[in-house]
């Protein structure tokens, strides 16, 4: 932004907002091409550390309108190559709703090709897309609309509408007038641009949703704490083949702090493993999808990430009641041993082809014994979480790609690229992941390094790769038997004290191998990034980095941990004669309403 507009934009703001506020009381923060206006007094919710955040959402939306435009064409090309086949025809086929496209696929012989979506084949996504779009596409291609849902101080909104190429209406939505007048004047301060696409609204998010079905291309939640409660209406509110951006914070509950709380709101019981964080990003996905089915949709993830104090993901959003009856295929239960770090998925459901169908029939179980057959000891189970692929490499290499050529527009670049770097590696269809310091301790051995131990797997026949959400986790294809005789065999040649009997460890060690482990270094057990020493995991840039207040609470010296030193200075300054003088009242009056 220029200074001449910026001066114009602030005479505005003085000519129309005089008697409200006096732009000493705030503070210009400026993120990326956006400047908003935040009061010292904490009265609107703003978040410094979710800065990688709104970066990565924008990195996924200029993805997804690049993405969406292709899908346009392709969908255009295929109309014009039937075109002249059914030139004569007064009804084309191609103006039947999304629905019976995808039962007339089914119907054909064509089950196959509609169970091959979730297999994260390089171009599922697309082929999906255009199948989706096939009976919607008419003409000229829109610009997408976008839907905040809590907008707060409406930093994401305008940054969007400032920064995103192509990108049409921004609708930011908050349910406190407070919230929505600092939006407004945020727009206005923002200038032309953000005038022209962003419009701001006092509405209950949910309401507004279910008022306005399948009319936004993309919804954005990022509540602060659960979203379950907007799910329901987000999933109705989007079009078909939109995207669903969605975070959650509340991550003692989903990482197993509260069970019962997470079962309530998530509809799955969480457990404390070290994949913990994944899991929740798993719990958040299959709660998704229960929301949809029940209005015959369904969710194809293209990120998800963890990352700070929150998950995140991104889900595109399709109607069929066909290919929604392959949800019980993507989810499952797990078995969690208590004594080791033995893991095990039963899924809820699983397909037979029948001539030219598929018959959907209850998953095969138990896939476990009553007592762990590694150490003996009895399972925790939790569940169900979504156990198909939770990204779409292709989405994330095109991501990663473009975010490295806008480098300068990204003020997280480091952080997201990192991220992005470490997801891109992933191995996309295991679920959960395993901790090599875990199984250590569980043995009390010492932990052979990571390089030595991916090199067994590798040569035992099996894919390793890293995680995003641990330094120290590894995803792999190999069974668990053959994860503890690795570590059998690499006990053997580092021998540990003698432990109890009954310890886990002890039962697991007094077996003997039935592989026999080669830890010769295997030229995979490095990734690309490990072996260019491309960052993967950053420190966080500053101390005091997480979740900051709720919006309206007052900062008292408590808050030191949340926020650092320095804000209790700031807000000192403000509440010479504000705040505690208020704060009096009410301790001498109490019949006063605050």
């Amino acid at each position: 932004m220029g200074g001449d507009e910026k001066t114009v934009d602030e005479e505005k703001q003085r000519g129309s907002k005089t008697m409200s506020f006096d732009l000493t009381d705030y503070t210009i923060i400026k993120e990326g091409e956006a400047e908003i206006l935040m009061h010292a007094k904490n009265e609107v919710f703003y978040n410094k550390t979710q800065v990688n955040n709104r970066d990565i959402s924008i990195a996924v939306l200029r993805t997804f309108i690049s993405k969406r435009k292709q899908e346009h064409e392709a969908v255009l090309s295929r109309r014009t190559k039937t075109a002249p086949k059914v030139s004569d025809e007064p009804a084309p086929e191609l103006a039947a709703p999304i629905e019976s496209v995808a039962h007339n696929g089914i119907d054909n012989g064509e089950c196959q090709e509609a169970e091959e979506v979730f297999d994260d084949e390089p171009c599922s996504i697309s082929e999906e897309s255009v199948k989706a779009l096939e009976g919607k596409v008419r003409g000229e291609l829109k610009p997408p609309r976008v839907l905040e849902a809590l907008s707060a101080s409406g930093l994401r909104a305008l940054r969007y509408a400032r920064e995103v190429e192509g990108i049409g209406e921004v609708v930011a939505l908050d349910n406190d007038k407070v919230s929505v007048e600092a939006c407004r004047r945020n727009i206005k301060f923002n200038g032309s641009v953000a005038c022209s696409k962003v419009e701001s609204h006092l509405e209950d998010a949910r309401v507004y949703m279910l008022t306005h079905p399948k009319e936004f291309d993309v919804v954005d939640l990022d509540p602060y704490g659960s979203p379950s409660v907007f799910l329901d209406s987000a999933v109705q509110s989007i079009v078909d083949g939109g995207i669903l951006m969605c975070t959650a914070t509340d991550m003692a509950v989903l990482c197993g702090g509260n069970g019962e709380v997470c079962y309530s709101k998530y509809g799955s019981y969480p457990l404390r493993g070290k994949y913990c964080h994944e899991m929740a990003l798993r719990i958040l996905l299959a709660c998704i999808e229960s929301h949809a089915n029940r209005y015959k949709r369904y969710i194809v993830p293209v990120l998800s990430v963890q990352m700070d104090f929150y998950v995140r993901v991104f889900v595109r959003i399709y109607t069929s009641a066909s290919a929604m009856k392959n949800t019980p295929l993507k989810l499952s239960y797990v078995y969690q041993c208590i004594g080791c770090d033995s893991f095990h998925l039963q899924p809820i459901g699983r397909s037979v082809p029948k001539n030219n169908s598929v018959r959907y029939l209850p998953g095969f179980g138990p896939v476990v014994p009553q007592e762990c057959s590694d150490c003996g000891k009895k399972y925790n189970m939790g569940g169900p979480i979504w156990s198909a692929p939770i990204h779409d490499q292709e989405w994330v290499t095109f991501m990663l790609g473009d975010v490295k050529s806008m480098k300068d527009c990204y003020p997280a670049y480091d952080r997201i690229s990192a991220v992005l770097t470490t997801i891109s590696e992933e191995l996309p269809d295991v679920p959960l992941f395993l901790s090599l310091h875990n199984l250590c301790a569980t043995l009390k051995c010492t932990s052979p390094s990571a390089v030595i131990f991916r090199s067994a797997v590798i040569n035992a026949g099996y894919r390793i790769s890293g995680t995003h959400v641990n330094p120290l986790g590894l995803k792999s294809d190999a069974p668990m038997d053959v994860v503890w005789d690795i570590m059998r065999c690499w006990v053997k040649n580092h021998p540990v004290k003698a432990q109890p009997p009954d310890q886990a460890g002890s039962v697991i060690l007094a077996k003997e191998p039935v592989l026999q482990a080669n830890f010769a270094r295997a030229v995979a057990s490095l990734s690309k990034a490990q072996a260019k020493k491309v960052a993967r995991f950053l420190p966080n840039p500053e101390r005091h980095w997480g979740p900051k207040l709720r919006a309206g609470r007052q900062i008292t010296s408590k808050h030191v941990s949340l926020l650092g030193p320095q804000a209790l200075n700031v807000i000192s300054n403000h509440e010479e004669d504000g705040e505690p003088q208020a704060k009096r009242k009410k301790t001498e009056d109490p019949t006063s309403n605050s």
